[in-house]
């Protein structure tokens, strides 16, 4: 039931298969065993149950909500399957099938609503918003999902609900967001409908205050394939909150309790969009290429490592910005300089580490330990990036005791302490 049959019905795979019944979660764990059941939440109904290949399936007993406080219920047992459908939220997810008899039990319309594609609530939508508030955000994500529209009282019962969303846990609400990009073609869509309902404004006012446009970029980054490519998704979150400073982007994902690696890997994206996007473009403008030293530049700036998913970030970015018909540099001349980057950024000198010196020979030259020896070091790298030629052991010794000979009193003073 739930889900994987909404799911089935329209034709996409789904693993997560709903399983009720009416019995009890006692009656349940003494039909399979204790051996075979794993009490998982067996307050609310549920029973884990460890098929022969030691898979557990959910088991929950027919329920029906006796009192809510807008995210957690209290329930009983003892009730119809009509009456477990009716607790669910939207009619496209009180659906139910049984094997069986395969027998398909749908007393809201739930099929009907699918073929119309709607998202609706069932039974009375302001009610069901009272009773979890989190249902207004799912709401937002199936209809994005699945390009359906929202029912015009369940859209109405979802503006209403939009001040008491901050009841829910900053956790729940990032798991909102995590799948919408997760699983969502064009996040836009779900974006745009957290803004006008007034969800960002409750939730993330910051995002409230940004342009209709300025969701459209995460449209053009590839959504994840599965939950294992958490880069692909901190891509979106960098196209999501690219307007923003980057510590403006770090106190949204810190606020939303996103861990500590991913809110790194998109504020050190948004930084990178900050300090190289306009010169970027603006080289990508001009009739004549970039040229190969600003090239080694870019990538000396933005990583080895990361040149293509910093490229992957502004070509969505100027992607999204021709389709709406603003000026911006064409897909084929992004994906030649991404093609040139990637080529260089594994031929040609672009780090510290690629240099035929390294501090050790600076010191054995007699340049001592300190802040200048890894200035010396930086210019070295900016005079190989311009000339990859003077990358030898002899002209960087030499332009290394130049430079030594060159520092001001003050910085000669600190080498001698």
């Amino acid at each position: 039931m739930g889900g994987a049959i909404r799911d089935a019905l329209l034709g996409h795979p789904h693993s997560d298969w709903d399983l009720a019944t009416s019995a009890t979660p006692a009656e349940v764990r003494e039909i399979f065993g204790a051996r075979r059941t794993i009490p998982v939440g067996v307050e609310f109904g549920t029973v884990g149950v460890l098929d022969r290949d030691g898979t557990m399936h959910e088991v929950t007993t027919f329920r029906r909500d006796v009192k809510t406080d807008g995210r957690h219920a209290e329930v009983e047992f003892g009730v119809s399957l009509d009456d477990d459908l009716a607790r669910r939220d939207f009619t496209i997810n009180a659906i139910a099938y049984s094997p069986k008899t395969r027998e398909l039990r749908d007393p809201f319309g739930g099929q009907r609503d699918l073929r119309a594609k709607l998202v609706r609530a069932v039974g009375n939508a302001d009610a069901r918003m009272r009773e979890d508030r989190l249902r207004a955000l799912r709401a937002i994500r199936f209809a994005a999902r699945f390009d359906f529209s929202i029912e015009m009282h369940t859209a109405g019962a979802i503006a209403a609900s939009a001040p008491f969303l901050g009841r829910l846990s900053p956790e729940r609400v990032k798991q909102e967001l995590d799948k919408t990009m997760e699983q969502v073609r064009c996040p836009s869509a779900a974006l745009r409908i957290w803004k006008s309902s007034g969800a960002f404004a409750t939730l993330l006012p910051e995002l409230a205050r940004l342009p209709d446009d300025a969701f459209d970029v995460v449209d053009y980054l590839a959504m994840p394939r599965s939950p294992t490519r958490p880069a692909r998704r901190a891509s979106r979150y960098a196209g999501l909150l690219l307007r923003l400073t980057p510590e403006g982007a770090a106190s949204i994902l810190t606020g939303l309790r996103a861990s500590k690696h991913e809110t790194q890997a998109v504020v050190a994206l948004i930084e990178r969009w900050h300090k190289l996007g306009a010169d970027v473009r603006q080289a990508l403008m001009r009739d004549d290429p970039p040229t190969d030293v600003d090239v080694r530049r870019w990538i000396a700036s933005i990583g080895r490592l990361q040149v293509g998913t910093f490229m992957r970030l502004v070509s969505a970015v100027w992607h999204a910005e021709g389709a709406s018909g603003r000026p911006a540099p064409s897909r084929a001349r992004v994906h030649a300089l991404h093609r040139r980057m990637t080529r260089s950024a594994f031929r040609d000198v672009v780090d510290l580490g690629g240099l035929a010196v390294d501090g050790d020979d600076l010191r054995r030259a007699g340049i001592r330990p300190g802040p200048g020896l890894g200035k010396i070091l930086q210019t070295l790298l900016v005079e190989v990036l311009e000339d990859p030629a003077r990358n030898t052991t002899d002209w960087l010794l030499q332009e290394a005791q130049r430079l030594h000979a060159a520092l001001p009193p003050e910085a000669e003073r600190q080498r001698g302490n």
